[in-house]
């Protein structure tokens, strides 16, 4: 019931208006997201790249519903772009890019065009794209739409949830050569008809799919906080005699950051999901309402940066 009710809170225009204002929000922000502009996020890949931390960023924005505000996130990703490889930063940052934000809700063919221009000013920047995934309405579209993307660029990532009932099954049909998956439990409240509501459910369907990308030929990129599916990740890829270089463990920015640098120093591909942009309310609550318990974990993070 609290993760309906704070999922629910992350579409309250009143509700954001509220949290906006209390001050702890600001704390909040300053820890989890990565400033509002360009410059605010090429100074954080900057920093991670110092620790030997791989990037991936996401200028918040999802929903839109109009051709304007898709072709400002575009243009912001293009900027961004620009900008990681002006300062050599590109080979340490990705990009991650939702769908919805691009257009996908009223024209799906301009959302692949917008994604298309972003991915050709990734290549040329010798970096990639991560074409993050939403709620389960979206997921048949989202992957034909990075299916076809991979026709001009084959390492165009994608996103898969192991909440749904479905993803042991995806991440069988996408794990070939080139391809790129990004393996998370999911953030959106989603029926039980399709959707497992049980946390160990959840766990079990993530190990199921770990084994199915480390099985296949693409590139798994895991991301986790849990310290159990991190080594149970790292015993699967010595069980398929995996490269350390051949798959990467993912984390959000601000969440166990001595576990991040743990695991580069150890030599193994860690990337940080780094959010950036004025549109973080929603991003926040929905990192909330994937487990409830994460309230506790962001307070505690507040009060302590490991």
């Amino acid at each position: 019931m609290l993760r309906s009710v704070i999922l629910a809170a992350a579409r309250s225009k009143k509700m954001e208006q509220f949290v906006g204002a209390a001050p702890i929000s600001r704390s909040l922000v300053k820890r989890f997201v990565a400033g509002k502009t360009t410059a605010e996020a090429v100074a954080v890949a900057r920093e991670l790249a110092s620790k030997n931390l791989l990037a991936t960023f996401d200028y918040l924005g999802e929903d839109t519903l109009d051709a304007e505000q898709a072709d400002a996130t575009r243009d912001e990703y293009v900027r961004l772009l620009k900008a990681l490889k002006a300062e050599g930063l590109s080979h340490m940052a990705e990009v991650s890019v939702k769908l919805s934000a691009l257009g996908q809700m009223f024209d799906e063919e301009s959302a692949f065009a917008r994604a298309h221009e972003i991915a050709s000013v990734a290549a040329d920047a010798g970096t990639t794209v991560t074409a993050d995934m939403e709620d389960h309405t979206t997921t048949d579209s989202t992957i034909a739409t990075v299916e076809r993307l991979r026709e001009d660029f084959p390492s165009f990532g994608t996103v898969l949830q192991t909440y749904l009932r479905r993803t042991e099954d995806d991440s069988k049909a996408l794990a070939y050569k080139d391809s790129r998956i990004r393996l998370c439990k999911g953030a959106y409240n989603e029926p039980e008809t399709v959707a497992y509501q049980r946390k160990l459910d959840v766990d079990l369907s993530y190990v199921r799919c770990i084994n199915a990308l480390m099985a296949g030929e693409g590139y798994p990129m895991l991301a986790t906080h849990d310290p159990r599916l991190v080594e149970i990740a790292i015993d699967r890829a010595r069980w398929y005699d995996r490269d350390p270089d051949s798959f990467e463990f993912q984390m959000l920015y601000g969440i166990r950051p001595t576990e991040h640098e743990r695991l580069a120093n150890e030599g193994y591909r860690m990337r940080v999901y780094v959010p950036y942009g004025d549109q973080w309310y929603g991003y926040l609550m929905r990192r909330l309402g994937e487990r409830p318990s994460n309230m506790m974990f962001f307070a505690r993070s507040l009060a302590s940066k490991s």
